[in-house]
């Protein structure tokens, strides 16, 4: 199976010709996910195994290389998926108000041109509501929060934990693979701290 260790993201992404790259379309959650079995547009699979804490864009392009063969490369997709969209009811001052109640409840939040996006949630509904000068629907989109500094860049897989991250990504593409056996043992007492990380199951 090829692992995809290293993206491209701006300029470098958009120089790659559409139709020379497979695809792949996921949601925010599977974007902020460095390390998983994607299923492609065509069917196939693909291992990721990116830099911890790198967070795709919509147009990236993942880059799985191997000894002696091409790059396979793959466009991300950002699926449409339910999100709130807010807009001002007459003037742009009321939506950087809005944009200031919602930041200070540290929610995922896309700013656009004119307009807010982000997860749906009743009681932000209703906080918007009493804030008043917007307007708030409900709608599928793409949804491409502002990470900030969390966006990442571009980066390589190549560093200290890409062993690491490799055989983790080789042993969940394992775990689905038909016939595999699923033995469940009792956790150890830290296995729920944050530091705690599953290991691939021993050839």
């Amino acid at each position: 199976m090829r692992i995809a260790q290293d993206y491209w993201r701006g300029e470098s992404a958009a120089r790659v010709a559409i139709e020379h790259v497979a695809t792949v379309t996921l949601t925010l959650a599977q974007r902020l996910r460095n390390r998983q079995r994607l299923t492609l547009d065509d069917g196939s699979s693909l291992g990721l195994a990116l830099a911890r804490g790198t967070v795709l864009r919509d147009g990236d392009v993942l880059v799985a290389r191997h000894p002696g063969h091409d790059d396979l490369r793959v466009r991300v997709r950002a699926a449409h998926e339910p999100v709130l969209r807010v807009t001002p009811v007459s003037s742009p001052w009321q939506l950087a108000r809005a944009a200031y109640h919602l930041g200070n409840r540290h929610v995922q939040l896309e700013i656009g041109e004119g307009y807010l996006q982000l997860e749906p949630d009743p009681v932000l509904v209703d906080m918007l509501a009493s804030v008043g000068g917007v307007q708030v629907r409900q709608l599928k989109a793409p949804f491409n929060p502002d990470l900030g500094a969390y966006g990442g860049g571009h980066h390589h897989g190549h560093d200290e934990t890409f062993a690491e991250d490799y055989a983790l990504a080789q042993a969940a593409y394992r775990a689905h693979e038909p016939g595999a056996r699923h033995e469940h043992s009792p956790k150890p007492a830290d296995a729920a701290t944050p530091d705690a990380r599953p290991h691939p199951p021993t050839p």
